[in-house]
């Protein structure tokens, strides 16, 4: 398994930072979604060996995170804050941190000019990191953690404070780097982030794992919660009075002329039901559109259901 965790928990002291998460996770791509203060970074220093749990277990392909030099080997991390030092160069950073891994000056230097490469920072790997943009010091923080060619990738926060271009050329890279077979877990609070490069998810708020699993996976945990779906269709107001006589809707608010928002806790029924009478031929619907098709709605749902709200 790629993590195993065992009911664990980290106290601060009163506060709970994470709250009696037990999880296992095989190899691939997997993102690590909750807004922010919900304790993704507790958890990732959790996994990385930085903190101790203070109840439960934690492995990290087969070993435990603390004081495992063969699991650092094998991990690549790049942590929220930057900690970068400013007046030394791209190359100089990547080799010094690289170098730390166990490699030699030569092989050090030679894995972290494969790296800025391939991240697209090799024009300017001589320039200070002082003069870089905010992009350029994350990609610079990002060859770092994978110049010594690690098989698992922790990124806390990738995107943050990065503009379109160079969320696009992040994207991209860690695209290229699922591709490759490697495994990935990605923390971030914008879940179209994690949209673009996995369907697979944790979902954490307050510390405590609300659910895991595909995006599918995790929408059929919510059958009988309200969900949201919108048409366009002719006789609006006709099809409205048909759908709450057969009880297939709760509420349904007529938006416009020929458009409908109808909540229903029956959502498969309701698809039905609509498919039947189109192929009757009784009504034109032009458009259908359900909310929970995205990844958004799913975690708007479930953050609703922990908070006692559905």
């Amino acid at each position: 398994m790629l993590i195993e965790l065992t009911n664990v928990t980290r106290l601060y002291g009163i506060v709970i930072g994470v709250n009696d998460i037990t999880l296992s996770l095989p190899n691939g791509a997997h993102g690590l979604l909750g807004p922010n203060g919900a304790g993704k970074s507790t958890l990732l220093n959790l996994i990385t060996g930085q903190l101790r749990p203070t109840i439960g277990s934690v492995r990290v392909l087969g070993f435990p995170p603390r004081r495992s030099p063969e699991l650092l080997r094998r991990l690549g991390y790049l942590p929220g804050s930057e900690g970068m030092y400013a007046d030394v160069s791209a190359l100089e950073w990547v080799t010094y941190l690289t170098r730390i891994q166990g490699f030699d000056r030569g092989a050090a230097k030679r894995l972290a000019l494969q790296a800025l490469e391939r991240v697209q920072l090799s024009e300017h790997m001589h320039r200070k990191i002082s003069t870089f943009s905010r992009g350029m010091r994350q990609r610079t923080r990002l060859a770092q953690a994978i110049a010594h060619e690690p098989e698992f990738l922790i990124l806390d926060e990738p995107f943050s404070g990065l503009d379109p271009i160079a969320r696009h050329a992040m994207t991209t890279l860690l695209q290229q780097w699922i591709a490759e077979g490697r495994s990935l877990l990605i923390s971030s609070h914008v879940l179209h982030e994690i949209e673009s490069l996995t369907r697979s998810f944790l979902l954490i708020s307050g510390g405590r794992l609300l659910a895991s699993g595909s995006t599918e996976e995790i929408s059929s945990l919510l059958i009988d919660i309200p969900s949201e779906v919108r048409l366009r269709v002719g006789a609006a107001r006709q099809l409205a009075a048909e759908m709450l006589n057969l009880e297939l809707a709760e509420s349904i608010r007529i938006a416009a002329a020929d458009e409908l928002i109808v909540t229903t806790r029956s959502a498969l029924l309701l698809g039905q039901f609509l498919r039947c009478v189109v192929s009757e031929g009784r009504y034109l619907i032009t458009e259908m559109r359900a909310s929970d098709d995205s990844l958004q709605d799913v975690f708007n749902s479930l953050m609703k259901i922990h908070r006692g709200m559905a």
